[in-house]
Parts: structure tokens; C-alpha cells; sequence
């Protein structure tokens, strides 16, 4: 019995020394595999070419560096890489008052091509100003920027990582960059770590962001403060502003998007002749602020408790602004989401307007849907020019070679995206995001930085009336604010008068604080 049992421990030991060195092994295999999917980290590429424009009656020479910027870890080591383009002046003898503004777009996931493009940049895309026609088939007219702003400021055009050419690298994890905090905080490590490396940390500093751009443009403003790297700003340019959620998102139930939404639904109506004709748009769209005051907030906020006689005028009142049918108003409960009002507007000719932009309309092949099917006419008529636009100026005029496509946008950063970390380290959206009060708080520590808030009145994802009613509250500094308006969209200048009025608000935001 007792050599019975010491065999047996005897084939135990054996079971588990094997055990032990199977264990090894295979640690030692899966080490050495993901040493495999560490790939080498290439040698961050960069592209300088020379070049001259005329802006604003001056003929300015310029520097334009298209370059990878890899952005460290802890250990020093290159975890990500945020690709860029600088508009710098050449010959300057004072770079302390040269200004330098960094510019981005949103999404979140979308890369800085349009304002690179259609805004801001030495060239830019011509799209159909009065959006009536789709952007058709290559060859796009690109054309010098007359109205550009290189005459009072360089421009960086920044991609966040995900977009354009910008990527995670060796280590680096796409969730350490995919959050609205993570997100900032990689942009203002960029701007700082740019600064530093061209020697500009005594220039006057901007930033213009779109859309999402805005909320990152806030968070980066607050990030700069943090980090023992204190960064100032001199202004933040706003263009279709996002910085509360809940005045932007149009569903079920959210009784501030109701209020926030309807003058830009008025304005849209008045532009497609379906309401306050024979008198101007500034005028219709004040007298639909003061209804949406005065008795539309009073209605929805009693709701049910509306007597027949109520419902009806309100009703009535709505059909007058939007140009809908007052049965179909009172069937929706006297509450249009944007989307419906999209389908419904033109639905008797069987199109479907955009949502970017209320001017542009597309013709679906399903005429009954709830809501737009083919997707949004203001992104799908001028998406594929400024795609190419930007791909050609790339390869022909800053002579760029890379060994990927440049992604204008990303849904996979859209899909992962996490906005607000709680303690615990988990992700949780209980109520709309609001970088508002960031804001009021940047503009009171820092008493020189001002805003500039341009809004499109055809605006049907950010409408300007969101932005009244954001920047009237949230301790943001009022007098430190400008509000300006567009006849057109969300991107504003994609119609050429508006493309010169942004340039001129932008040019006098920025020449008033310089001289």
C-alpha cells in the first residue's frame, strides 16, 4: 500500500511539473506572439513645400509642413501619431505677434478636411452654392482662397486619432483616444508639444472648431489649463456650435430640443416658400423665437392638461412657422421631430430635405418612410468633391506620398466612442452632454479669451437657437461673445456670400485682438 501511494505522489509531481513547464510555454508563446502584433514603429513622415498667396491685399510666402507628430507614453515610448498640416509665414521677424490658430472638425470621427477645404485653407472646393445640384462626377473646380486668412494668422489643420492620417502606434489603444476627454486631452497635447517645437508659445493663440469641433474646442480650452503646462487662449472660434446636447438631439420626449429646433424648422419652411412669405427671414424667425417663448414652451410643458381649444391654436400657430399640415401636427401631439420634418416638408414632391443643411433636398425612392432613407442630401451632394479635392491638392501641391488612404471620416470612433468617465472607471450617459459650464468657467479664469459663434439659420443638427439659449446661461461671459448668423447651414460656407461673411467675422475676430 505504501509504494502504491508513493508512485502515486511520484506521478503526481510528474503531472504537475508538466503542467508547470506546459504553462511556461505557452506564456512564452503568447509573449512572443504579441511581440508579433507590436509592429515596428515607422519613422514619422513629413512633407515641407513652399508657396505664396494674396489675402487680405498683402502677398503672404508661406511654409506648409504635412507631418506625422508622435505622441509619447509614459516609458517615452510612441503610442500614437496625429497627422497635421501648418500654414506658417515665412520671414517673420517677431513670431510673439504672429497669431496661430488650430483648426479641427467633429463628428466625432471625422477628419479636418472641411474646413481644410471649404473654409480655411491656401485652396478650396467649389460646390454648388445654391445647393440645387448634387457635386456629380471628377473633375472638381479647386481655386485659390482669395478670402483666406493667411495675411493675420498661421493655421494648423489637425486630424485626432482614427482620422485622416492619424493612428494609434505600438502600444497605443484606440480607447486611450476614443472619449470626449481622452480625446481633448490628445489635442491639447498635440497643440502644446507643436508650440514648443516651433517656438510659439508667446504667439496670440486660437482655436476653430465645427460642430463636434466646438465641444472639443471647449475641453481642449479646459485641458490646457491642467497638466503643469498652462496654455492660454486667446479666443475660440465656434462654427454651428454643440456644446449642451440636449437642445441638439432631436427624440422623443426631450422637450428642450422641441423649443431649441423650431425657429430653424421656420426658417427652413420660409426658404422652400412653404411659410412667412412676403416677409424677411430675420423677421419671420424673430416672431418664431418669441411664439417659441412665449407659448410654445407654455404648451409643451403642460401637455396633456391643454384643453381641445389650446391644442388647436397651437397647432394652427406651429402649421403657420413650419409649413406642415395642422392635422398632421396635432396627430404628432404638437411635437415635430427634426427627422419627420425632413420627410414631411417637401413631401409633395416627393423629396426629402437635408439635415446638415435644410437648403438641400434629394429625391428618395421610398416617398411614405417615417423619416429620410438614402441618408442626408447636404452630406451626400458635396461629400465626394471635397473627398477628391483634398486627395488631389494632397498629392499635386504638397507633393504628399502615404502608404494609406486619408479617412475623411471614421464610424468606428462613432461606434466606441465613450463621452463621460465616472469613478469607477465604467461609461455612463445619464443625462446629455454639456461642456457649457467649461466654458463660462475657462472664460472667468482667463479674462482675455473671447468667442466668436457663427450659426446657420438652415441648421438641422445644430440649430442656432440652441446656441441663444446655451450661451445664455451656464456662467458663460456674455459680453465676451459674438453671435453671428448665416443664410445657409451647418457648413455656411459651402454658400459663397456666407463663405465671405464667415472669412470677414473671422478675420475681425481675430485683427481686433492683435492690433
Amino acid at each position: 500500500m505504501t509504494h502504491f501511494i508513493t508512485k502515486m505522489i511520484k506521478g503526481i509531481k510528474k503531472s504537475i511539473l508538466v503542467i508547470i513547464v506546459l504553462q511556461s510555454f505557452l506564456i512564452t508563446a503568447q509573449k512572443k506572439e504579441k511581440e508579433k502584433e507590436i509592429k515596428p514603429i515607422p519613422e514619422a513622415k513629413s512633407f515641407i513645400t513652399t508657396h505664396q498667396i494674396s489675402n487680405g491685399g498683402k502677398l503672404i510666402k508661406y511654409k506648409a509642413s504635412a507631418t506625422e507628430m508622435y505622441l509619447k507614453n509614459n516609458d517615452d515610448e510612441p503610442v500614437a501619431s496625429i497627422w497635421s498640416v501648418a500654414y506658417t509665414q515665412e520671414g517673420i521677424s517677431d513670431l510673439n505677434k504672429r497669431p496661430v490658430t488650430f483648426i479641427f472638425n467633429g463628428g466625432p470621427g471625422s477628419a479636418s478636411i472641411w474646413l481644410h477645404m471649404g473654409l480655411l485653407g491656401p485652396q478650396i472646393v467649389k460646390v454648388n452654392s445654391d445647393a440645387k445640384t448634387d457635386d456629380g462626377a471628377a473633375p472638381y473646380p479647386l481655386v485659390t482662397n482669395n478670402d483666406g486668412l493667411f495675411d493675420i494668422t498661421d493655421l494648423v489643420f489637425i486630424d485626432p486619432v482614427g482620422t485622416g492620417y492619424s493612428r494609434v502606434l505600438g502600444k497605443g489603444k484606440a480607447e486611450d483616444y476614443w472619449g470626449l476627454t481622452e480625446d481633448a486631452t490628445s489635442i491639447a497635447k498635440f497643440m502644446r508639444q507643436w508650440v514648443t517645437e516651433n517656438k510659439r508659445w508667446f504667439s496670440p493663440k486660437y482655436i476653430a472648431g465645427e460642430s463636434f469641433g466646438t465641444t472639443r474646442a471647449v475641453a481642449v480650452a479646459n485641458a490646457l489649463e491642467n497638466n503643469g503646462q498652462d496654455m492660454a487662449l486667446n479666443g475660440l472660434v465656434l462654427i454651428s456650435q454643440a456644446l449642451d446636447y440636449e437642445g441638439s438631439t432631436s427624440i422623443h420626449d426631450n422637450i428642450t430640443s422641441y423649443l431649441t429646433y423650431l425657429p430653424s424648422m421656420a426658417a427652413t419652411a420660409w426658404y422652400h416658400n412653404k411659410a412667412g412669405q412676403g416677409k424677411p427671414l430675420e423677421d419671420f424667425v424673430e416672431e418664431c423665437r418669441n411664439f417659441t417663448y412665449h407659448n410654445y414652451a407654455t404648451a409643451l410643458y403642460k401637455g396633456n392638461l391643454l384643453n381641445e381649444n389650446e391644442r388647436k391654436n397651437i397647432a394652427l400657430k406651429l402649421s403657420y412657422f413650419i409649413g406642415l399640415d395642422t392635422a398632421y401636427i396635432l396627430k404628432s401631439n404638437l411635437r415635430i421631430l427634426v427627422p419627420r420634418f425632413q420627410k414631411q416638408l417637401l413631401a409633395d414632391k416627393g423629396l426629402a430635405i437635408g439635415r446638415l443643411d435644410g437648403r438641400y433636398f434629394g429625391d428618395e425612392s421610398d416617398d411614405v418612410s417615417e423619416t429620410p432613407h438614402l441618408g442626408d442630401p447636404a452630406s451626400y451632394q458635396i461629400s465626394s468633391a471635397y473627398t477628391a479635392a483634398l486627395n488631389h491638392y494632397y498629392a499635386s501641391t504638397l507633393n504628399i506620398e502615404m502608404d494609406r488612404p486619408y479617412l475623411t471620416s471614421n464610424d468606428a470612433i462613432d461606434a466606441k466612442w465613450r463621452w463621460k468617465p465616472i469613478p469607477d472607471g465604467k461609461y455612463w450617459e445619464p443625462t446629455p452632454v454639456n461642456v457649457a459650464r467649461q466654458l463660462g468657467e475657462t472664460m472667468r479664469r482667463n479674462t482675455n479669451m473671447n468667442v466668436l459663434v457663427a450659426n446657420g439659420y438652415y441648421d438641422l443638427i445644430c440649430p442656432f437657437f440652441d446656441a441663444e439659449y446655451t450661451f445664455s446661461r451656464n456662467s458663460i461671459v456674455s459680453e465676451r461673445v459674438k453671435m453671428v448668423y448665416f443664410k445657409a447651414g451647418h457648413m455656411m460656407y459651402t454658400h459663397e456670400p456666407d463663405l465671405i461673411k464667415l472669412s470677414s467675422e473671422i478675420r475681425k475676430f481675430i485683427s481686433e485682438r492683435i492690433n
